[in-house]
Order: structure tokens, then C-alpha cells, then sequence
């Protein structure tokens, strides 16, 4: 960020004080809340995790796995590994305790470029796409009843996603109060239908209903099994665990971060675990594997098949599902976004937060366009093939860096340690499953590999090159202020996001001060 447009910060920050807003500006400015407690945190990762896929097409795992005992293994297995990579994710997010969750991270430990790259291909597909599916899926649910004889429109299937997308940035604009209640509900609404599900099935063995449950019957495969097969089993469940990681987006935000974080991880990965084991042995008990497998919706079908008259608590389960999905992706990519400006990544206008509602509105807006303008295309599943790959090469990349901030800075303030077995046995299963997923499709990773890559010029034309034109500089201040006025948005004031405690404050700027790095971009932070 240049001079001017810190400058025009400052000018822009005083008159809002001068406009009367005490409340946000009085005390050294405007910054993050501290509105993040336990419930939301569960909320968010919960909620993240938990989208669509466990009521639509928990299939993946179970046409790999070739029978139901050991895709039930499976979902047991990547559970464990997702809860240990949660855990060395814990120990990194009270060891670096800035927002932003993998990209700070890797950014930190690694330097400038690997970190600009994670962003890169987060900003430009991940979160883009991700978002567009899911609140694609959301308009499928609702329109479908309309539509009982044939498929909805693709045109109002897209205005319904754009209208939720839409509705969910204006709740996530006006308050994070807002934001994480709905994130709470919503969470709650899916946990209850699930719960549902579950009983259900309890009910169905109670009555007898468990053939498939039974061990001889349950490693009965129906079709050969192959190695091979079983790896993208784990990669299908490996998936599913997807979003396990949100919550380290938000940790400024969080009240208490040292114990709110590892305490949230702790509660919600295995309340997943258990949920997604649970509802899939419930959905032996009213389905054979083969029925499971040619249901396009399997909640739907296991509802129909069980629920009579009732069985449209299941689609709109899936509805409030991904509607809670999409605001919990929108609350963290923004954030996402906003440490990537703040470290001058991106455009300065993204890290700034509103005068008096102290949300992020620039990166909230930049996230919604561009997921918008995803729901213009029409190569967005194809895109997510591609770097799906990439996303979880980076899951290693950061576990893999919590080892070597052990052996650069051993004795760095970690307020949580872990045993360095437990990510040793993360990258273990991470490395398997990557060289599987080269082995087996190699075009789409380096496609994959190829579009990050293309951040590599980007980075030293934009982040690393520092001597621009005047003219161009002059340019990116005038269009910064204007987008300051336009939203009403500040730099947040440094030193630690607001209604924490000055000790706390402290702890984190003193957790924060030895990963300081003198990279090309550093110049370029302005830490809230």
C-alpha cells in the first residue's frame, strides 16, 4: 500500500471520528471484534464442514470403498487424520495468531512468494467456485418442488444462488453478530436433521433392519476390491472433511483465541466424525448398497423410503444445509482475503473495515462478485477438479511448516505443542494420497499445478516489484480513496482487534514479533 493511501486513511478515519462515532473510533480507531465465542466457533467449523454432500452423494466413499464395512472405515479413518491435522492447526493458530489460517501461515514460514501463491489460487477458483456450487445446490433444492416433473431452469437456478449470495454478504456486512447467528442456526437446523437421520437409524436396527450391518454381510464386496479404488476412497472422505481449517481464518476475531480455538477443534471434529459414521450406517439400514449408490439425493430417498407423508423435512434440510454453508464460506474467505491485503498480497481497499460496523465490507464485496461472475461461467465443476488437487497440497504444505518452525525457532512461545508424531502421521496419509492422486490423474494436477503457477509472474509485477510508475501509483490511491468513501472503510487501528483485553493484546503481539520476516512484501503489512 503506498504512502498517499495511508495518508487518506488517516484523513478518512479523523472525519469519521468527527462524525460523532465514539464508539468504534474513540481509543486509537476502528478494528476487528472479538464476537467469536465457542458456540459460533463450533458453528463455523461445523458448518464448513458439514455442506451438502453428506445428504446428496455420501456415494463417493461408498462405490470406492466396494462395500459397506470398509467405507465405513473409511469415514472412521479420515475422521482420526483430519482431527490430527486440526490439532497441529491448533498449535500454529496460537503460535501465529493472525487471521488468514493457512495462507498466514505458510506466508510466515515459508516467505512471500509460497504464501502469495496459496492466496492466488484461493482468490482467483477455491472459494469462488466452491461458493457458486453450494449456492447453486441451495436454489436446486428450493426450486425442485415447483419443478416435480422435470428440472428447473438453469437461468432461475442461478438468479435464486445469486439472490442468496447477495442476501448473506448484506447479513455479513451489516454485523458479525449477525453472521455467526446465522451461522448458529443454520448449523443447529442441519445437526437437528441429521440427528433425524441418525435416530432413524437407530430405530431401523432396533426393529431388526441391519443386514448390511451385520460383519459378514458388511464386507460383502460388491464389486473386486482394488487398492487403487480404496485410495480414492480416502480422497472422497478426505474431501467431505473439507472446511475442517475455517476457523484459523478468523482467529482475530475469536474471543479468547488461546482457548476458544483448540477447544473448538477439539468439540467439532469429532461431533463430524461421529455424524457423518452414524448417518451413514444409518442409510444401510433402509438401503442397500446398490440402492445408496443410484440415488442422486440419498437423504431424499432414505426420507421417502421412511418419513411418508413427512419426507419433506429432507430437502428442505439440504436447502438450510448449504444456505448455512454459504455464509460460513463467505465469513471466512473474506477474511481470507482481507489478511491477503493486509500483508500486501492484494489491493489495500480489502483490508480495510467499516467506520462503525468494524466488518471487513471490501473483501465481503470482492468475495461475492467474484463468486458471482463464477456463477456467469460455465466451466465451474471443471475448475474445481483441477484445483482441488491444489488445496490439498497445501493442507501438507502447512502442517509441513509447523516442523520446520520447530527447527528454525524451538524456542518460540507455543501455548499449545504438539507431539511432532502427530503431523509426521498427518504427512504420511497426505503424501499417500497425493502421489496416488498424480498417479492416477495426472493431467488434472498439473493443470492444477499450472493455474497456481500463474501467480508466480503476478507476484513479482504486483507484490514484489516496488519501484511502479508514479502515474501508477497515483492511480491505485485515487481508486483506494474512492473506494474508501464508497463503503465507508478505514486501515483498522493497529495492535489487536477490539473488545479484547490489553493483556491478551500483548500476548499476541509478543506471539506475533518472532516470526516478524524482513521479506520484499513486509513493508507492506499494516497488522490490525
Amino acid at each position: 500500500m503506498t504512502d498517499g493511501a495511508r495518508q487518506r486513511s488517516s484523513t478518512a478515519g479523523s472525519s469519521a471520528k468527527g462524525a460523532g462515532d465514539g464508539d468504534a473510533a474513540s481509543g486509537g480507531g476502528v478494528a476487528l471484534k472479538k464476537e467469536i465465542g465457542l458456540v459460533s466457533a463450533c458453528g463455523i467449523i461445523v458448518g464448513n464442514i458439514i455442506g451438502s454432500g453428506i445428504f446428496v452423494s455420501p456415494k463417493g466413499v461408498m462405490e470406492n470403498a466396494s462395500s459397506v464395512g470398509v467405507a465405513l472405515i473409511v469415514w472412521i479413518i479420515t475422521g482420526i487424520i483430519t482431527a490430527i491435522g486440526a490439532l497441529c492447526y491448533a498449535e500454529l493458530g496460537v503460535t501465529i495468531p493472525k487471521s488468514g489460517g493457512d495462507y498466514s501461515y505458510v506466508k510466515d514460514i515459508f516467505g512471500g512468494l509460497a504464501g502469495f501463491l496459496r492466496l492466488w489460487i484461493a482468490v482467483l477458483v477455491i472459494y469462488p467456485t466452491n461458493q457458486a456450487v453450494i449456492a447453486l445446490t441451495f436454489s436446486n433444492y428450493v426450486l425442485q418442488p415447483l419443478f416435480p416433473t422435470c428440472f428447473p431452469p438453469e437461468s432461475g437456478l442461478r438468479l435464486l444462488a445469486a439472490v442468496c449470495l447477495l442476501l448473506l454478504t448484506w447479513v455479513n456486512c451489516s454485523s458479525v453478530r449477525w453472521a455467526t447467528r446465522v451461522q448458529d442456526i443454520f448449523t443447529a437446523g442441519k445437526l437437528l436433521a441429521l440427528g433425524l437421520i441418525i435416530i432413524m437409524g437407530i430405530v431401523q436396527i432396533c426393529k431388526g433392519d441391519y443386514y448390511w450391518l451385520e460383519p459378514a454381510n458388511a464386507f460383502e464386496p460388491f464389486q473386486e476390491y482394488d487398492v487403487g479404488l480404496i485410495a480414492l476412497a480416502f480422497l472422497q472422505g478426505s474431501f467431505a472433511y473439507g472446511g475442517w481449517n475455517f476457523l484459523n481464518y478468523v482467529t482475530e476475531e475469536l474471543v479468547d483465541p488461546y482457548v476458544n480455538l483448540p477447544r473448538a477443534i477439539f468439540i467439532s471434529i469429532p461431533l463430524v466424525t461421529f455424524v457423518y459414521v452414524f448417518a451413514n450406517i444409518a442409510y444401510v439400514t433402509a438401503m442397500s448398497p446398490q440402492e445408496l449408490l443410484a440415488s442422486n439425493a440419498v437423504a431424499v430417498t432414505f426420507g421417502e423410503k421412511l418419513l411418508g407423508v413427512m419426507s419433506w423435512i429432507m430437502p428442505i434440510s439440504v436447502a438450510l444445509s448449504t444456505f448455512g454453508g454459504v455464509n460460513g464460506s463467505l465469513f471466512t474467505s473474506s477474511r481470507l482475503f482481507f489478511a491477503g491485503a493486509r500483508e500486501g498480497h492484494l489491493p489495500s481497499l480489502l483490508a480495510m473495515i467499516h467506520v462503525k460496523r468494524c466488518t471487513p465490507i471490501p473483501a465481503l464485496l470482492f468475495t461475492c462478485l467474484s463468486t458471482l461472475l463464477m456463477l456467469c461461467t460455465s466451466d465451474m465443476y471443471t475448475l474445481i477438479n483441477y484445483v482441488g488437487f491444489i488445496n490439498y497440497l497445501f493442507y501438507g504444505v502447512t502442517v509441513a511448516g509447523q516442523i520446520v518452525l520447530r527447527i528454525k525457532q524451538p524456542d518460540l512461545h507455543r501455548p499449545i505443542k504438539v507431539s511432532l508424531i502427530w503431523p509426521v502421521i498427518y504427512l504420511l496419509f497426505w503424501a499417500f494420497l497425493l502421489i496416488f492422486s498424480l498417479y492416477s490423474e495426472p493431467v488434472v494436477c498439473g493443470i492444477g499445478l499450472a493455474i497456481m503457477l500463474t501467480g508466480v509472474p503476478v507476484y513479482f509485477l504486483g507484490v514484489y516489484w516496488d519501484k511502479k510508475p508514479k502515474c501508477f501509483d497515483a492511480f491505485v490511491d485515487k481508486m483506494t480513496y474512492l473506494g474508501q468513501k464508497f463503503c465507508v472503510v478505514v486501515y483498522p487501528a493497529m495492535g489487536g482487534s477490539s473488545s479484547g483485553s490489553g493483556e491478551e493484546g500483548e500476548e499476541m503481539k509478543e506471539a506475533r514479533s518472532p516470526l516478524a520476516k524482513d521479506d520484499g512484501d513486509n513493508h507492506k503489512s499494516a497488522d490490525c
